[in-house]
């Protein structure tokens, strides 16, 4: 005989049994918001200043690539714009580019993506959104000053496999903590609607 599955989650039963559930995981203190973020800005700053190895051939010389360098682009450069850029009305839709969301108060890269429409990108839903207002309400609630925005660079490469292709190289080498691909290096704190304890 096997079990039967339970319609309801833990806190849900543990509610039903007249036990009150507010939120099941802690929040994050501001010392382990802070630290958390210095071992981010710590790693970002050495790739910054010490870019990767240049790819040679068995002679020393440059292997040639047709595809931009991603040792080239530098997000902290870019014009910054303010997070909410979209809710600006544009007379066009924009262009094929990689964007770098910022907190430019402590300079610590968050997210890489790309984007046919530069424009156009964030309008609709998008799971980056919800870790940032996550993020800036940590930091309202600790008195911690943030200062959220995001840089275009339009120079990427017009079809998506390539532009993709760049889009993953950037988040493997800045390892942007709100890019899926990085969790496992920095933790979720910001990905659920709580703040996960790391």
């Amino acid at each position: 005989m096997t079990d039967q599955l339970s319609l309801f989650t833990a806190a849900e039963k543990w509610q039903a049994q007249g036990y009150r559930v507010d939120n099941l995981t802690p929040k994050m203190s501001a010392e382990a918001l802070v630290s958390w973020k210095i071992r981010i800005i710590d790693f970002q700053e050495r790739v910054e200043f010490c870019p990767a190895p240049e790819q040679v051939d068995l002679f020393g010389n440059a292997i040639p690539s047709k595809e931009p360098d991603p040792e080239t682009i530098k997000p902290f450069e870019l014009e910054q714009r303010n997070i909410n850029f979209w809710q600006t009305p544009s007379a066009d839709e924009g262009v094929a580019a990689l964007y770098f969301v910022i907190d430019y108060d402590a300079m610590l890269l968050l997210y890489v993506g790309e984007t046919v429409k530069s424009n156009q990108r964030w309008k609709g839903v998008h799971d980056c959104k919800r870790y940032l207002a996550n993020y800036r309400q940590s930091h309202y609630e600790h008195q911690l000053p943030t200062r959220l925005g995001i840089g275009f660079w339009p120079h990427a490469p017009k079809e998506t496999r390539s532009r993709q292709r760049l889009e993953s190289a950037l988040i493997k080498k800045w390892r942007a903590p709100f890019n899926k691909e990085n969790w496992t290096y920095w933790g979720t704190p910001f990905v659920d609607g709580k703040v996960e304890k790391n």
